[in-house]
């Protein structure tokens, strides 16, 4: 076997709240079956990304930082293969994300957009949303109020000051949705798909509790995977995971999706598809 050097850059501490054990176990696990299929890993962290010469060809990664992402985006255009595409990564940031849904009639929550400092009343108003959720346009959540469930309309006003105190200037605000939540993990190009339902023992910062406990309403898992992996497809990301809200008649309806998330539950099954993933993108 032709022994290839590879770059894997590992998440930072920042972007995996309460998750960081995780994190770096599925990163550790990818590693691992990569190096059994006969490649070469050079370890980075995700500020070595910004302040080393990273020179491999091919790079797989689970970096967040905006500027890791642009530094991704860069080594892409001229010419490395990057997994997941940098230009993925950011479109799983939520305004983007919302938007690329919304445009492809992805099934998802109505939302609007709006700047952190104008009054929401209006808007709130004019989409009926009796609660919602509002979360930051530009990161996954690294803080518990990045995303925030929200009961009344006072309540809303008071969230969009508090992210405008913080620099954040977009929300993006989603119509609460009730049913069943659901988790799943997905690799695009492989028989990988594992979904559950969380309890508050799979959580960041205890959002699940809003939606209780699952009754296990029926639903078509087929037609969640084929969904989850066309949104991966729309996103442009090939390794990821997410939640879904089932409601009362079987509907399914994405409410989050993400680049490379810890895979948790299931990463002893996952790492070696992750790893096939990569490896099929190298060598195809």
């Amino acid at each position: 076997m032709i022994e290839k050097t590879i770059a894997g850059i590992r998440r930072g501490n920042k972007f995996s709240p309460n998750h960081i054990g995780n994190d770096a176990a599925i990163f550790s696990l990818t590693v691992e079956q990569l190096r059994e299929r006969g490649y070469k890993v050079n370890e980075y962290t995700e500020s070595d990304l910004l302040t080393k010469d990273i020179r491999e060809e091919v790079i797989f990664n689970m970096v967040r930082d905006r500027y890791s992402v642009r530094k991704l985006q860069h080594l892409e255009e001229e010419g490395r293969l990057v997994i997941n595409s940098g230009f993925g990564i950011e479109n799983c940031t939520r305004e983007k994300m919302t938007r690329l849904f919304m445009s492809a009639n992805i099934p998802s929550p109505r939302s609007i957009i709006l700047h952190t400092d104008d009054d929401p009343v209006a808007a709130l108003e004019a989409a009926d949303f009796s609660d919602c959720w509002i979360k930051r346009h530009d990161f996954h959540a690294i803080h518990r109020e990045d995303v925030t469930y929200v009961r009344h309309i006072e309540e809303a006003k008071s969230i969009m000051k508090e992210y405008a105190m913080r620099g954040i200037t977009t929300a993006v605000i989603n119509e609460h949705l009730a049913g069943d939540l659901v988790k799943f993990y997905g690799v695009i190009g492989t028989d990988f798909f594992y979904w559950f339902y969380p309890d508050m023992n799979h959580s960041k910062f205890g959002c699940e509790i809003i939606n209780g406990k699952a009754h296990e309403i029926p639903f078509d898992k087929y037609a969640l995977r084929q969904l989850c992996n066309e949104a991966a497809r729309i996103l442009n990301v090939v390794i990821y995971g997410g939640d879904c809200i089932i409601d009362k008649y079987g509907m399914i309806r994405l409410i989050d999706f993400n680049d490379w998330p810890s895979f948790a539950p299931c990463r002893n099954q996952a790492a070696p598809y992750i790893a096939s993933c990569i490896h099929h993108l190298i060598t195809t």
